[in-house]
């Protein structure tokens, strides 16, 4: 096993157990180190730090694993981490109404670069780092001892990949492929999911309990879901007893989906109207047509995939929430998102706060929203807190 060592002054964050190393606080590795590599860290003194992989064509240069010196990483090591990842969603496995989560969130347990969803009976794999590369059949063959899936199949992201020096190579990795549309269920209600082709890994489950508390304020409301993608706020809405429901997304396929998911739950679709457009766009046409709404969500994509981007990232969230503030009047209601991990929970405030005062109207935070049970935050890491949300009422 090669030895990296640190810089003077660089080993204070791995010490208290953050799992990344940047390549800025690398003082030397040896030549023949290879991407993906298990090396052992330590400090400019000489002191042993932890064990980690290693990639010289990420930014991230080394991601730590493991901080005892008797414990290097080996397979076992793996297969441990992996049975304690599942055992820790044991209560979403027996749920009778959930068959969809996140198994494995990264870093957050203790398995950076790896990210597993659970879809029914169907399991679906992100590989971020080249160190899990080189696990990847140790990794797939825990998965099938511990959950007996019908298939797994990998849907890495390929920028991450990229960042990463990988080739996105993604595919059936065992079992039988996934069929095009598995049906998965939340909180009572169905979806169908296109593990192989829908976005990201195929549906975001990080939104479960929020949809549900949302719903919970949609009895008898008119109801504007924005981004909604294949239709999780709007079905729960529907489900709670909005008097209406209007969906609006960019994409065809997006809005098929939640078609489809209409139908599956046999949901009155005299109640239900689906909108494709740009939110912007549409936000704007809505105020000029005069129109208002009893409760309003906004769930945008990730404006801010880095800290340099969030003052411009901040701007267009400022932007929407003020066009979405805009239909509604006094007692309105606005389920707000960011899932940009740059955004903090005291800034997301402080730039609602900024639209209310440019859309002239007085705000009150009554909840805020953050990112289930099954995507845990680290303590050592709270870069993993991504998902932030407010509940806002219009005074």
């Amino acid at each position: 096993m090669h030895t990296i060592q640190l810089k003077k002054g660089k080993d204070k964050a791995a010490f208290q157990y953050h799992p990344w190393i940047f390549s800025g606080a690398v003082e030397r590795s040896p030549e023949a180190t290879e991407n993906g590599e298990l090396v052992e860290v330590i400090n400019h003194a000489g002191d042993f730090v932890a064990y980690g992989y290693y990639n010289d064509q990420s930014r991230v240069a080394i991601r730590l694993l493991e901080w005892r010196v008797d414990c290097p990483p080996d397979e076992q090591w793996w297969r441990q981490k992996i049975r304690r990842a599942v055992h820790a969603r044991t209560a979403l496995l027996q749920s009778a109404d959930t068959n969809t989560f996140r198994l494995i969130f990264g870093e957050a347990d203790y398995l950076p670069g790896l990210i597993v969803d659970r879809y029914a009976d169907f399991i679906s794999l992100q590989v971020h780092a080249s160190g899990v590369e080189r696990m990847k059949p140790v990794i797939i063959d825990e998965l099938n001892s511990l959950l007996h899936p019908h298939g797994i199949y990998e849907r890495s992201d390929a920028r991450a990949q990229q960042h990463e020096g990988l080739t996105t190579e993604n595919g059936l990795l065992a079992g039988v492929l996934p069929p095009e549309w598995v049906t998965v269920k939340e909180h009572g209600i169905y979806y169908g999911v296109n593990i192989v082709e829908g976005q990201k890994s195929g549906f975001y489950c990080d939104q479960r309990d929020n949809r549900l508390i949302t719903a919970g304020y949609a009895r008898d409301k008119r109801v504007l879901d924005c981004f909604c993608y294949s239709g999780g706020f709007s079905l729960n809405a529907l489900a709670r007893g909005a008097r209406e429901v209007i969906s609006v997304d960019s994409s065809a396929l997006a809005l098929e989906a939640l078609g489809k998911n209409m139908e599956q739950n046999a949901f009155d679709r005299n109640n239900h109207r689906m909108i494709q457009a740009d939110v912007n766009k549409q936000l704007r046409a809505f105020a000029d047509a005069g129109e208002r709404f009893d409760l309003l969500i906004l769930d945008p994509p990730k404006y801010a995939p880095s800290r340099s981007s969030l003052d411009k990232a901040a701007r267009a969230y400022k932007e929407l929430n003020r066009r979405g503030l805009l239909l509604l009047e006094s007692g309105g209601l606005m389920a707000t998102f960011s899932c940009s991990a740059a955004m903090d929970m005291g800034t997301f405030k402080q730039v609602l706060a900024w639209a209310a005062l440019d859309a002239d109207k007085e705000i009150q935070f009554i909840h805020q929203f953050s990112q289930p049970e099954d995507h845990p935050i680290r303590a050592s890491f709270p870069e993993g807190e991504y998902l932030k949300g407010l509940l806002v009422r219009v005074v």
